[in-house]
């Protein structure tokens, strides 16, 4: 392969999918090859199947999306989370030590504890609760205390789209089956677009962007009730759903989950939107953009 190709690991996820969709509108796709891994290609917790097929590839630039991101499961599966989202990324940074090789590497705002009132930037310490949020923490250490000059950390939360398993697909078939839904109210984060964030992605490796820890979401500080008070109002206006249904706000202490979730998790994006010139995604545009598309599916 020639020595500009982009590897993007994960690449069955929702994230993996979507820079696949948005790959050949993008500038990039004139002079770079686009290489997508999942686990069936690549084993990305063995160092030496790395090293094996990363030297055969030779990307240039690295988009890291693979991730266990079964929170609840976790809690009982820590060595399986840990080694997918810790030594996977050991595994990838000791490969692109010494050559020339960015790593864009998709984190969480679980990271953090929550115990905020305002939006957590990239300097603010971590404190996970979890143990999801613990291994991906331990993710982020693994890519920055190796050739960290290099390579990008971008967090993320709330991700959905049109594919795989997520909080909008799951409420618009809820609220087509159900009479009425408990919601939780008392989390509050920041819905993403996993369009809005391969458009993050593609821009930083067009541009080169500047090593560090990046912030990305769609620009709301909602709860998880509001939230879906959107979709459900977004589905009814779009068709996907024929009537709304009543929304019951819960507490966490009403839905309790094994693994414990940060009562406040916004991210704040203001430096990712200034150091990169970016433009400003909206939250409810995304939304709209989105359930258009999944309404576009069902269609099919």
């Amino acid at each position: 392969m020639n020595n500009k190709t982009i590897l993007v690991t994960g690449a069955r996820g929702q994230l993996g999918k979507t820079l696949e969709h948005c790959w050949s509108a993008s500038g990039l796709a004139a002079d770079n090859e686009l290489v997508l891994y999942d686990i069936e290609e690549l084993d990305l917790t063995s160092s030496a199947e790395v090293q094996k097929q990363l030297n055969s590839i030779n990307p240039h630039a690295i988009v890291n999306t693979a991730a266990y991101t079964a929170v609840d499961q976790a809690e009982q599966e820590a060595n399986a989370a840990l080694a997918v989202n810790a030594t996977a990324v050991a595994n990838l940074a000791g490969w692109a030590a010494g050559r020339a090789c960015t790593i864009v590497h998709i984190s969480t705002d679980f990271v953090f504890d929550g115990k905020s009132n305002t939006p957590y930037t990239p300097e603010d310490s971590t404190a996970p609760l979890s143990v999801y949020g613990v291994s991906k923490r331990a993710g982020e250490v693994q890519l920055l205390s190796g050739s960290q000059d290099k390579h990008v950390i971008i967090r993320t939360s709330w991700l959905y789209s049109e594919y795989g398993k997520n909080f909008v697909k799951t409420m618009l078939q809820l609220m087509q089956d159900k009479d009425e839904l408990g919601v939780v109210a008392d989390q509050t984060g920041s819905p993403t677009s996993t369009h809005s964030l391969a458009g993050l992605v593609l821009q930083m490796l067009s541009q080169g962007a500047k090593s560090g820890i990046y912030h990305w979401t769609d620009g709301a500080s909602i709860s998880w009730y509001e939230f879906a008070g959107a979709i459900q109002a977004e589905g009814i206006r779009q068709g996907v759903l024929e009537t709304g249904i009543p929304l019951k706000p819960l507490t966490t202490a009403d839905h309790p989950t094994p693994a414990t979730r940060p009562a406040y998790s916004v991210l704040d994006r203001s430096k990712t939107l200034a150091g990169l010139q970016m433009d400003a995604s909206n939250w409810e545009q995304e939304l709209s953009r989105v359930i258009k598309r999944i309404a576009t599916s069902i269609e099919k």
